[in-house]
């Protein structure tokens, strides 16, 4: 939490230790300390800045009335040059306390001196986090589901990196497996119908129809015309992917880096493969008796395993029964793993091979099945499947006049990551991915993105942002001197509205930890919103521009801090704060 926050919530809890400690010296209280007690900010703020249960926990071992525990305690309190200036008992026995223009002033310093840092702490202490978010197939443009899970990704990243965790953004490519045969096939029969006609080779149902197939078989014809339709078909289409992937896999990155997104890690399923780890997986879960051999195909125990885990989470047989848990298969007929045994050596690459303390994985709502299999093989293979979190992110409709949009208006086909950029401010597009938790659906509206009005979230953010520069200009075309302020010229800020801010403003820091402990970068943007609400409110009760100078530079100051803070916010969420708009 904020430094200030801490301290105030410090100074309470010392205080009320100082002031039974004097009640008990009394013989107002019976001796010893205190049980522990909780210090919470009431939901209703005429009960005060924090409150405190110290009376209710301690009532029952001193043997008497709540009230008269807190009677006791507040009336041994002493407020002076505390942050809290009054202290009241509510109800049964709550200790309300009310800060003082000190804490607020004490808020507004802090900020300007952490700068750019303000929001940030050491919650996490370094551990590591792997985020694996997109991991789209290289075999074709990246969807809406994408998009989302982008956003998603790279600022639920940001939010455990701001809260002091060690975090390493990945992507995994999966370039192996039975969708890259269906994309050599595919690939392979646009080659030969490039040369011999549409009609002369038909194309699978199951294969890949998209427009993007037939480019780049064009593109593999134009290097080396019609050289490869006599070559042995498996050559060919290895040659094809060969050609076609690179260039796939190269547009993705540019997309990801069109959209800010910079990864630590492309992950090649490949190197699965081909450095064995998917057959030590293999000879773990075989050694430790969790695997079988039937029709040729070698089979993991996903049954025992799970019906194991769900035990000891508390399930009954009868309800373990009623999931219908089956068996996977981990190698095929043919000798060719699964995509389940690649995964199972993936994740343990992450965290046997790489090291990361934590890991999170973003995916579709469709794979809810998978997280339950994935938990459980990992305490097949011996590690903790707390180590492992799965953030499943549900549907996008794209929306314009309320209508869904299906198709693309410049290739007639689904809508792609890239066409939204190109049709949307990418500002807009990660902002508003997060203004709704991954597990909601989520109508994305095409006409608010692009609107410049307070009803889009993130032009009404920037606004007040660009507001502030604004003022700040103006005030120095006038000639006057913004000037750094003393905690005594701050604490004339005792405004209703300003003070609701500043009470805002110091939020952040908890903020941010709530959000990466919760996994729910929404937090932060609902955060900003209602920054910039606060503000627009304080902007149109006080003046700024006033003629007792003391007080128009204490607002200066206020002004000052809600524009670096909200540029701190954006600049996590990787948003521009524009000076003019």
């Amino acid at each position: 939490m904020s430094k200030i926050v801490n301290n105030a919530k410090l100074e309470i809890i010392n205080e009320v230790k100082k002031a039974a400690a004097k009640a008990a010296q009394a013989g107002l209280l019976p001796t010893g300390e205190l049980a522990d007690f909780t210090v919470e900010v009431p939901k209703d703020r005429s009960f005060g800045d924090y409150s405190i249960n110290a009376a209710m926990v301690n009532a029952k071992t001193m043997r008497m009335a709540p009230r008269a525990v807190a009677q006791a305690i507040t009336g041994n309190m002493e407020t002076e040059n505390k942050y809290f200036e009054r202290v009241e008992i509510a109800g049964p026995g709550f200790i309300n306390f009310y800060l003082g223009s000190r804490y607020y002033s004490d808020i507004l310093l802090d900020i300007k001196q952490q700068g750019d840092g303000y929001g940030r702490s050491d919650y996490g202490k370094g551990t590591s986090f792997n985020v694996e978010f997109v991991s789209a197939n290289p075999t074709g443009p990246m969807h809406m589901g994408n998009a989302r899970g982008g956003a998603l990704g790279d600022c639920l990243a940001a939010v455990l990196d701001y809260a002091g965790y060690d975090v390493s953004r990945e992507f995994y490519v999966n370039d192996a497996g039975n969708q890259i045969d269906k994309f050599a096939l595919s690939l392979d029969i646009r080659y030969q119908q490039h040369f011999l006609g549409g009609n002369a080779v038909e194309l699978p149902e199951d294969s890949y129809h998209g427009e993007d197939i037939k480019v780049r078989a064009a593109e593999f014809a134009e290097v080396y015309g019609d050289s490869y339709l006599n070559k042995d078909e498996k050559e060919r289409r290895k040659a094809l992917v060969e050609f076609a992937l690179p260039k796939n896999i190269d547009n993705m990155k540019a997309a990801m880096e069109k959209y800010r997104i910079v990864y630590d890690t492309w992950f090649s399923e490949m190197t699965l493969h081909k450095g064995g780890e998917i057959a030590d997986v293999i000879k773990i879960l075989t050694d430790r008796g969790f695997t079988y051999e039937k029709d040729g195909a070698l089979w993991y125990k996903n049954t025992v395993v799970l019906g194991d885990m769900l035990r000891r989470q508390g399930k009954t047989d009868e309800e373990i029964e009623k999931l219908e848990l089956k068996d996977e298969v981990l190698i095929r007929s043919n000798g060719n793993p699964t995509y389940f045994a690649a995964d199972i050596a993936y994740h343990r690459n992450k965290f046997e091979t790489r090291g990361f303390d934590k890991a999170i994985d973003v995916w579709g709502a469709d794979h809810h099945g998978h997280v339950a299999r994935m938990k459980g093989a990992m305490e097949a293979i011996g590690i903790d499947s707390s180590r492992l979190d799965i953030v499943l992110m549900q549907l996008v409709n794209l929306m314009r006049d309320g209508n869904v949009v299906r198709m693309s208006k410049r290739t007639g086909k689904a809508i792609t990551l890239t066409d939204l950029l190109d049709e949307i401010p990418i500002d807009a597009v990660r902002f508003l991915f997060n203004m709704r938790e991954a597990g909601s659906v989520m109508d994305f509206d095409l006409d608010l993105a692009v609107e410049q009005t307070a009803k889009n979230p993130v032009y009404y953010c920037q606004y007040a942002h660009a507001r502030i520069c604004s003022i700040l200009r103006n005030v120095k075309d006038e000639g006057i001197e913004i000037k750094d302020c003393c905690a005594e010229a701050l604490n004339r800020l005792t405004c209703p509205e300003e003070r609701e801010l500043i009470r805002h403003l110091s939020s952040l820091t908890d903020v941010i930890i709530s959000a990466a402990k919760s996994y729910d970068p929404v937090k932060v943007t609902h955060f900003a919103t209602e920054l910039a609400t606060l503000f627009h409110k304080f902007y149109n009760s006080c003046h700024v521009r006033v003629d007792d100078e003391e007080l128009m530079q204490a607002r200066l100051a206020l002004c000052i801090a809600v524009k670096n803070t909200m540029q701190n916010v954006l600049r996590m969420l990787k948003i521009e704060s524009p000076e003019r708009m």
